[in-house]
């Protein structure tokens, strides 16, 4: 005779190996439709963004002066702070006039009247604030959310997320040199295959002081090409040096770093046909290039890489 406590016991079981069957075949599902890491991924939510550029902007003037409106500081100015640093000092309020702009009203100031132009094309974020008042620090919890822990940045968790649908370039590119350090363009504990590779863009001449007294360098893409081996020979090599890689991380599956390297090399080497064209501007229009600012002096280390950047994408 079956009790009662019997079928609500075999009833949950079995209603729980349902769940999981359903969850293991949409699991099961999404593995076969990706051949790596970085292959495109099944995501929770449909995303609306499917590619992401992020300009680190270090030294602009204040967001209060700018995108952030603040009413009430500009009544309080001169007033003495109550609150963290500024305590017995005196509250600063931005000099500058703000109107509203575009159907959505965004409160921008007249310092940047051609940006106020396209208000309704930009989203600002103003829920955002850290009690960090040094520049290295806040910057680094910016790109990774932590400031004392080393954590993913979010060029690595986009990768993580999203993927990527070209297998020939890196899915996380961070162009020109870093503001701070490794860290805003590192994978942390995600696996090393998300981090982002470093391209230096400065196309200033070589020998040519820049503006904190270190010499630059020509444009270079490091470790690319080999002109001792040609490309035959190279994927000879590739194929012994990985038969080890994998036959290292077959005896320590736990190796992060070692996943990372095996197709980091396979990586490299579909790269050395794509990337020195792609990386290539030398075939853009002068229309083109003026709008980018390239050849005018100060924009021009930014521009190229605002333009290299819309070449990646």
């Amino acid at each position: 005779m079956l009790t009662r406590r019997d079928l609500l016991k075999s009833y949950s079981s079995g209603v729980g190996y349902l769940a999981f069957a359903a969850l293991a075949h949409e699991q099961a599902l999404a593995e076969s439709k990706t051949d790596g890491p970085l292959s495109p991924k099944e995501p929770h939510f449909k995303p609306r963004a499917k590619r992401v550029i992020f300009l680190s902007m270090r030294g602009a003037p204040s967001h209060v002066d700018m995108f952030d409106y603040k009413p009430q500081l500009t009544k309080d100015n001169g007033k003495p702070g109550k609150f963290g640093r500024g305590r017995g000092g005196k509250l600063l309020g931005s000099p500058w006039k703000f109107n509203q702009h575009g159907k959505s009203g965004l409160w921008i100031s007249e310092l940047t009247p051609e940006i106020a132009k396209h208000a309704d094309d930009l989203c600002m974020l103003h829920g955002m604030h850290t009690d960090l008042p040094n520049h290295p620090q806040a910057q680094t919890m910016m790109h990774t959310g932590s400031s004392q822990f080393v954590r993913p940045s979010i060029g690595a968790w986009t990768l993580y997320g999203l993927g990527t649908n070209n297998a020939d370039l890196p899915g996380f590119v961070a162009l020109g040199a870093p503001n701070g350090n490794a860290n805003h363009f590192g994978s942390s504990f995600l696996p090393a295959i998300y981090q982002g590779a470093r391209f230096a863009t400065d196309s200033r001449r070589p020998g040519v002081n820049n503006r904190f007294g270190r010499r630059e360098q020509k444009p270079k893409i490091p470790n690319i090409a080999n002109p001792k081996l040609d490309r035959e020979l190279q994927r000879v090599q590739l194929d012994y040096v990985q038969s080890l890689n994998k036959a290292k991380l077959e005896r320590d599956k736990h190796a992060p770093g070692v996943e990372g390297v095996i197709e980091s090399l396979e990586l490299g080497f579909r790269m050395q046909d794509t990337l020195p064209e792609l990386m290539d501007t030398s075939g853009e229009s002068k229309e083109t290039l003026e709008l980018y600012g390239i050849g005018s002096g100060g924009n021009d280390t930014f521009g190229k890489q605002c333009l290299l950047a819309r070449r990646f994408v």
